[in-house]
């Protein structure tokens, strides 16, 4: 059951009234729950009803006057109070469908549920939205919401996420900005599919929704080499690239003149895949598409470079650290090293660039590095005194890569500490400037 309550926050109103941990949430107000966004809604009132369910198989009322918007201080099984709505499509693209046999299970499901877009920022097709949910999201303003839109064709939508009901997005985006919700759109292009007149096409569509429209990303289809019997798709090259960039740069000139945004950004690995420099911190404007990769590089380098004018506590002793990074970063990550270096020359650090065996050559990125890979490849090289490994690649709160290697297995196999730092150009700096040994305490 999604309404368990598996723990009361400490000092909380549950806590006072004595709820415990395994009770259930059964009503508000008189009405049931559906998910978390029903309960947050009906505990906004300074009077507020909970029919509870103990473990025990009873029913208990609470009566509760507290003040207006105050939390409870329920924590919930599920964070939505509801199962996540699995993905009806069956993209050609899908990287789920790519990856290997034998990860843990939760990776293989596959969301596309409105309400973790609001949630959590996870971008959704809307393919699964009904009438009835969308009028939901509208009621409650569940704004912004992140869509994964790849084409404004209808007939090519239709044809790449493989489901029929994903023509007909063009009614709901219509409703959703009628309602004043704002949206942010994603294109993961594919090569010779939705790319040329195609992406010209749902550009200029998409810009049309401004401003409730507040961004697009275009990023390029991630491709592992583990495909067989999917559909046949070509990876982007550099030529590929660099055109795609183009196209994407004359649009942010047209629209910044016309509307006062570039709106549409290229993801930073077309920069890197075409060889290109990738643009600087101020292209990006309020970096609306940082969880697309897009910006991440400028704004680590704006962050890094502020960092390094100002004085950092901590021993910087001669030590060797070696960084790791996908290979798509590697040079952006050489070259940061050696700004730190030229500026603290007793800072001894090595760029560790890890190939993508795992998920294969085409895998380029630091977030999809498997603990395997850069255990080969620090094993093989000189891990030094400490090792960084970008916490993009470890589990959100956590010290699991994706192939369910810990930190502590690496320091284990390594015989040195492994620390993980976020991908913050400043937190970088402080991180492999400071005392090596307090970095392992503050992990």
């Amino acid at each position: 059951m999604d309404n368990v309550i598996i723990s009361i926050e400490k000092g909380s109103i549950a806590e006072e009234l004595a709820i415990t941990p395994g009770c259930a949430l059964l009503a508000v107000n008189g009405q049931p729950v559906a998910d978390v966004f029903d309960y947050r809604y009906l505990i906004q009132n300074e009077y507020v009803e909970l029919l509870v369910k103990t473990p025990g198989g009873g029913e208990t009322l609470f009566e509760i006057e507290k003040d207006e918007w105050e939390d409870l201080g329920l924590v919930f099984a599920s964070g939505l109070m509801d199962k996540a709505k699995s993905c009806a499509n069956k993209c050609v693209f899908c990287f789920i469908d790519q990856l290997p046999k034998g990860m843990r299970e939760t990776l293989y499901f596959k969301d596309d549920d409105s309400r973790l877009s609001f949630l959590q920022g996870n971008y959704v097709t809307l393919t699964n939205v009904s009438g009835a949910d969308l009028d939901r999201i509208i009621y409650y303003h569940l704004s912004p919401i992140n869509i994964s839109v790849h084409t404004t064709d209808p007939a090519l939508r239709a044809r790449m996420l493989k489901n029929p009901r994903a023509a007909g997005l063009a009614a709901k985006l219509d409703k959703l900005r009628d309602a004043g919700l704002a949206m942010n759109f994603q294109i993961v292009l594919c090569k010779g599919i939705n790319d040329g007149v195609a992406l010209d096409r749902t550009i200029g569509d998409l810009a049309a929704y401004m401003p409730a429209a507040r961004s697009l990303s275009v990023v390029p289809v991630g491709l592992t080499g583990h495909r067989a019997g999917l559909f046949p798709l070509e990876p982007l090259d550099a030529a590929d690239c660099a055109r795609v960039i183009r196209q994407v740069s004359g649009w942010q000139k047209r629209l910044k003149a016309g509307a006062g945004t570039r709106f549409v950004y290229a993801a930073d690995e077309l920069y890197l895949k075409a060889g290109l420099k990738v643009p600087g911190y101020a292209a990006y404007e309020d970096f609306p598409q940082l969880e697309n990769g897009v910006g991440m590089l400028a704004l680590f380098g704006h962050e890094l470079d502020k960092a390094l004018k100002k004085p950092l506590p901590g021993e910087r002793g001669a030590r060797r650290r070696a960084v790791v990074t996908g290979s798509a970063a590697a040079a952006f990550m050489r070259g940061n090293a050696d700004k730190i270096m030229s500026r603290y020359p007793d800072a001894e650090l090595a760029v560790v660039e890890v190939a993508n065996d795992f998920f294969g050559e085409n895998v380029t990125v630091s977030g999809l590095l498997t603990g395997r890979d850069i255990l080969k490849t620090l094993k093989a090289a000189d891990p030094g005194e400490v090792v960084y490994v970008p916490e993009n690649a470890l589990r959100a709160d956590d010290n699991v890569f994706l192939d369910d290697i810990t930190i502590e297995d690496m320091e284990r196999e390594l015989g040195v500490p492994v620390v993980k730092i976020p991908c913050d150009g400043a937190a970088f700096v402080k991180a492999v400037l400071s005392d090596r040994r307090n970095q392992c305490q503050n992990q």
